[in-house]
């Protein structure tokens, strides 16, 4: 399987357990992996033969704008799920970065990964 990487990518939301976080929210960042066979694209290059990428993009700041989750493990999750329903994937990975996480220390960021796999959500292959 190939994979289509999104780095860093920077959106401003409204996630987590605090109700300041709702109100006056935070960025947060996502690394974004699809897996998908790209042989086709590869061979063709075509766009409609491959993953958009920047549609995928907008899809994930959709998601992250749209909700505000108490978790960033439940926003995560609906990206991954989002991405599975809408694209023709066979798995994703979401790493999705807290920055400015109400944590008392010194740190970089905290963060969730998940993978997600269409075989696992049952969503169809579109």
């Amino acid at each position: 399987m190939d994979t289509i990487h999104i780095r860093g990518l920077r959106v401003f939301a409204y996630h987590g357990v605090n109700p300041e976080e709702k109100e006056k929210g935070q960025p947060f960042e996502l690394d974004i992996t699809l897996s998908v066979d790209l042989s086709r694209p590869g061979a063709t290059d075509a766009l409609a033969d491959t993953v958009n990428y920047s549609k995928v993009t907008k899809c994930a700041l959709r998601v992250m704008q749209e909700g505000k989750d108490n978790l960033i493990e439940r926003a995560a999750t609906r990206v991954a799920e989002a991405i599975l329903g809408g694209f023709p994937v066979q798995e994703v990975t979401v790493l999705l970065k807290k920055p400015r996480a109400p944590v008392a220390a010194d740190f970089d960021y905290v963060a969730v990964e998940i993978t997600r796999s269409r075989e696992e959500t049952g969503c169809a292959a579109r």
